[in-house]
């Protein structure tokens, strides 16, 4: 059965004193204070006919950390492997269960199960937050538009 999110975390979850560190820690404290986020995930998790026995899979926390890392670091699923395996402050912020490295494959399955509604309740409930720390109105959206070269047919 999976869990919705790690119960208790490890003694040896410590960010670096690095700027990234910083930011990384901050991030996950925003995240502890928005629990109601973990049964949104969790709820995309669960599918139909999952038995309640067997293997247990990432819990829901580290698939959101996941998510969230690989949205803000801009990273392929390959990269973000290596990340959480090279990188402690990557591995606390993740909260990933000791000795557990995710694959590539499994980071994939599982963070493309998050529907784009959820998503979007998960960005409502950040902008509503950063309204009301009044870092952000959110009234304007920015889009990076840059053309690129691709080897597509006219």
């Amino acid at each position: 059965m999976r869990q919705e999110r790690t119960v208790q975390a490890s003694l040896f979850d410590l960010f670096a004193g690095h700027e990234i560190g910083r930011e990384l820690k901050a991030m996950s404290a925003w995240l502890d204070g928005h629990r109601e986020l973990l049964g949104l995930v969790a709820a995309d998790l669960r599918r139909n006919g999952l038995k309640e026995t067997g293997r247990q899979g990432l819990p829901a926390e580290s698939v959101l950390r996941c998510a969230v890392l690989k949205q803000h670091r801009q990273l392929s699923y390959q990269e973000l492997a290596f990340h959480l395996e090279d990188s402690a402050s990557f591995r606390a912020f993740a909260r990933l269960p000791h000795a557990w490295s995710p694959q590539k494959s499994v980071l994939h399955k599982t963070i493309s199960a998050i529907r784009a509604e959820t998503w979007e309740q998960i960005n409502r409930v950040l902008l509503a937050s950063a309204r009301e720390s009044k870092l952000e109105r959110g009234r304007v959206v920015r889009l990076d538009s840059t053309v690129t070269a691709a080897l597509i047919h006219e």
